[in-house]
């Protein structure tokens, strides 16, 4: 057949405004047993370049995984307040060849002087911002050695070939957009303390104008010599030095053994199933798998469908509430903590959380456990989808964390380092930037990898498959789980990625929802029954889905109306 291609950038058309981008691909049969393929891909990402990458390596014989080598280096060159080289991330596949899933965990870990009350003072306070501001904050990064994994062992494309659109717009230049130039302008402060970053992103020492050129020399040659050595070419060698020397003479405290020994880990994905669809997610140190199973197992126990919209939404904030507390008392890395997985996962716990769930009665997170704490919002993460016409997948959602990570540049790298430390419980009980808690189960530990909530998900039913996932910080996961709750219902990919959203995570007792997500009278209904609502100031997420739809042979791509995007089918 001839394979047609369809480009969408939403200042030519929007796919808020409904445009579906569909193909028919294959003879339609049951998941898993088909013997039919899609016969082509598809790419969904949080930035044109990027997509445009993902495409290309597709167009040109590479597969799912070659493209998501290809897509995640240049979102870390066009994206930089939310991913790059100096952060981490999650891989979610799923390989045809040989029907399996794997998940790629290249999350950051801490570097080996670490110790758990490096950001408290004397009085064992936190000391404000010590572990979102500067090299101190910053885990030793993963993302370039998922990189070399995924290429090594997954892809059938040379690094270096997958690597030339991000060197080239490092190079060459991108033009700096909207909400990149948000994260400037809210974090000029930090931003314009460290010299190199002010050099590329400061011109002048003056805020660029949108549109303006963004050239990165040294990353592009840091990115050249990563292509050229795979891992001894930025964990060894002279990016090593500069990356080390840098930190140290800047507060850090890395050391070239930190890099040398960094590893990525694989780790078997986990599993759930909700009325029919199976739900494959991110397994800890991501919290998603485990709050995602936890909430669907409780909403398992209610027939949601015959429930009027107010009450289903109180079942599903409760259902948030309880997994989130033990999400904070429970979740950390477990390569380092026992976990109580089986318990947790179990359906008959879920059920046993049923029992405290009054139908006309909020229940306050404090009678559950915890202490107060206050809300803080962000969301610079990225994440992108990808099908290819032999059936692999990808979910990847990677990050530097908050704006523009620690705001730190080590000079003559280019590479912005995380502030991924921030996502360890630097106290018992005190939030971290997205208002988090945790107990000493995720303290800081050499070596150790913080809690994420980062969410790459599968979704597969007799109707096909979703790859899932999106930027939010604490809120990721809910906004998976109500994109999974709308695809389950029949929602297209379109109408999953532009849906309202709300969101609890236990601590602070808040139900935040975007303008839309509730009607009055279901407004007034929550309230009554003592639910604390409020609304948030701007719109949050940007997601982005790839569907195959069995029944009408369609592939969907479809990115957040609320971002940058790109969808590309071919």
């Amino acid at each position: 057949m001839q394979i047609q291609t369809f480009r969408l950038r939403r200042k030519a058309v929007s796919l808020h405004n409904g445009l579906r981008l569909l193909l028919c691909a294959f003879v339609a049969m049951p998941l898993l047993a088909c013997a039919g393929l899609p016969q082509q891909g598809a790419v969904a990402s949080a930035d044109p370049l990027a997509t445009q990458a993902g495409y290309e390596v597709l167009a040109a014989g590479g597969n799912a995984f070659d493209a998501a080598v290809a897509i995640a280096a240049t979102l870390g060159v066009v994206e930089p307040a939310a991913s790059g080289l100096g952060g981490g991330g999650f891989f979610l596949l799923y390989v045809a060849s040989d029907n399996s899933y794997r998940f790629v965990d290249a999350r950051e870990v801490a570097p080996a002087a670490a110790r758990p009350d490096m950001y408290l003072d004397r009085a064992g306070k936190p000391v404000p911002r010590a572990s979102t501001d500067g090299p101190l904050a910053a885990g030793i990064p993963g993302l370039p050695a998922g990189l070399v994994h995924l290429t090594e062992n997954y892809g059938s494309m040379p690094l270096g070939q997958l690597l030339q659109p991000a060197i080239a717009h490092a190079e060459q230049g991108f033009a700096i957009g909207r909400r990149a130039l948000l994260g400037l302008r809210f974090r000029q402060q930090t931003l314009l303390q460290s010299p190199a970053m002010s050099q590329v992103f400061y011109p002048g020492d003056k805020l660029p104008v949108e549109g303006a050129l963004i050239v990165q020399p040294d990353l592009a040659r840091t990115l050249r010599a990563l292509a050229a050595e795979g891992n001894a070419g930025f964990y060894g060698g002279e990016t090593a030095r500069l990356l080390v020397d840098g930190t140290r003479r800047a507060g850090g405290i890395w050391t070239l053994e930190d890099l040398a020994t960094y590893r990525v880990v694989e780790r078997e994905p986990l599993v759930t199933t909700y009325q029919g669809m199976r739900v494959i997610s991110a397994p800890p140190p991501s919290s998603a798998g485990v709050v995602l199973a936890q909430i669907f197992n409780f909403l398992d126990g209610y027939p949601l469908a015959e429930l009027d919209s107010a009450l289903q939404s109180h079942y599903r904030v409760e259902a948030m509430r309880r997994a989130y507390r033990d999400r904070a008392l429970y979740l950390a890395d477990p390569d380092f903590e026992d976990l109580p997985l089986e318990l947790l996962l179990s359906p008959g716990y879920m059920a046993g959380q049923r029992v405290s769930v009054r139908a006309d009665r909020a229940t306050p997170s404090d009678t559950l456990a915890g202490m107060p704490a206050e809300k803080s919002e962000g969301d610079q993460t990225t994440h992108f989808s990808v099908l290819d016409r032999w059936g692999n997948r990808v979910a990847a959602t990677i990050t530097i964390n908050t704006w523009y990570g620690s705001g730190f540049i080590p000079p003559g790298t280019g590479v912005i380092l995380n502030n991924e430390m921030d996502d360890f419980a630097i106290k018992p009980w005190v939030p971290n930037e997205f208002g988090l808690v945790g107990t000493s189960v995720n303290a800081v530990a050499p070596g150790k990898r913080p809690l994420s909530s980062m969410a790459p998900t599968f979704l597969e039913s007799e109707r096909g498959i979703a790859i899932v996932g999106t930027p939010g910080g604490s809120r990721i996961i809910t906004m998976v789980l109500n994109a999974a709750l709308a695809w389950h219902a029949g929602a297209t990919a379109e109408a999953m990625v532009s849906g309202k959203r709300y969101h609890h995570q236990y601590l602070p007792d808040v139900v935040s929802y975007e303008p839309g997500a509730f009607s009055e009278r279901e407004i007034a209904s929550l309230k009554a029954k003592g639910h604390r609502l409020s609304p948030t100031q701007r719109s949050f997420g940007n997601m982005n889905v790839v569907t195959w739809d069995f029944g009408s042979d369609f592939v969907e791509v479809a990115t957040d109306p609320r971002g940058t995007d790109e969808g590309e089918v071919y």
